[in-house]
């Protein structure tokens, strides 16, 4: 019995070994070096886009003329909003939102990429007697949603045509 559910499981490592799986990475890009421009500072957002990009060995340029692309930050905000209270007044449920709003450029203003919109959103319930909990929780979700944007502008810059 013991040795026939070993050769099952043998067999079950052996087809998704065999099945090609492979953890999603990042897309090639046709970009050698690149400029964000518009980013505030302390914007979580930049920070992840720029260790993204900086592991897909893309040069990041502070001066924009020096590139090869402009990533121009239109609009980059974390929102959050009551999504449902109680009869007396208590939160109950929060919506948690991030958006960038962004275009590519080549430095001579030849438009790679129009302007686009990304917006995540996440529902998140609320207890007050638990509110250090629940922004650790926030905190978390915020990164999430970060993360989820980055690989779709990741996809998106891979899509650009440099050389047209």
């Amino acid at each position: 019995m013991i040795c026939g559910r070993r050769m099952w499981l043998l067999g079950a490592g052996a087809a998704l070994a065999g099945c090609g799986f492979q953890l999603r990475q990042t897309p090639p890009l046709p970009m050698r070096s690149i400029a964000l421009v518009g980013f505030s500072k302390t914007s979580p957002l930049a920070s992840a886009l720029k260790a993204e990009l900086e592991r897909a060995g893309v040069a990041l340029r502070d001066n924009p003329a020096q590139a090869e692309a402009v990533f121009d930050t239109l609009g980059d905000v974390r929102e959050k909003t009551v999504a449902a209270s109680t009869a007396a007044g208590q939160v109950r449920e929060v919506q948690l939102r991030v958006r960038l709003r962004f275009r590519v450029a080549t430095p001579s203003g030849k438009l790679l990429l129009p302007a686009s919109d990304l917006l995540l959103t996440r529902d998140m319930s609320y207890n007050e007697t638990a509110a250090l909990a629940k922004q650790q929780e926030e905190l978390l979700l915020y990164r999430a949603m970060e993360d989820d944007i980055v690989a779709q502008v990741l996809r998106r810059l891979a899509s650009v045509k440099l050389g047209a």
